[in-house]
């Protein structure tokens, strides 16, 4: 926070704000604290508390343990004990999505490595700088690798699809719950 934000801050706000993002209360509470001490003004602890608990209800959600699951944040186990249960399922399917979806990119990525080595031997082997019949076998091991990964892709593809149908189903039953 600014020297700026500081002077006016509204610690209620500021709370309920950080509370809907799902900011683990401590460390952020003492992140303003620090902030403003700098500035000269004192944090309002219990406004800002007050706040943090009337926007967790905003990130504690299914849905929203969906979205932050997918997009690989970490969770501070924030969620009062009413909430938590809803809030974690969704979390962890989206964290299936993603851990899933982090696989296949690393697979393409391996990929594209193998293949810029093909094209390395090539130009070796082109350019009369290695023995032919060693990079030969290395270019067909790499393609070997290549149709594996490509198999291995194709089946977490599936496996992704599935995951998507499931977080498809989460979101339509969640939207009854609400």
């Amino acid at each position: 926070m600014s020297k700026e934000e500081c002077a006016v801050a509204d610690w209620r706000v500021i709370g309920e704000q950080d509370g809907a993002a799902g900011h683990e209360p401590q460390s952020r509470f003492a992140r303003h604290v620090k902030a403003c001490e700098r500035a000269g003004v004192l944090a309002d602890q219990t406004a800002w508390y007050q706040g943090y608990q009337q926007g967790l209800p905003r990130y504690c959600t299914p849905l929203n343990g969906l979205t932050v699951g997918r997009d690989g944040k970490s969770y501070a186990n924030v969620c009062p004990p009413n909430l938590e249960p809803g809030f974690r399922d969704g979390y962890e399917l989206g964290r299936t999505h993603h851990r899933k979806s982090t696989e296949i990119r690393n697979a393409e990525s391996q990929i594209r490595s193998l293949e810029s080595e093909i094209r390395q031997y090539e130009e070796q082997i082109r350019n009369g700088q290695t023995d032919q019949r060693t990079a030969e076998r290395l270019i067909d091991s790499n393609r070997w690798k290549i149709r594996d990964l490509e198999r291995n892709i194709g089946r977490m593809q599936s496996e992704l699809r599935g995951i998507e149908a499931e977080m498809d189903d989460f979101r339509y039953n969640a939207s009854f719950r609400s």
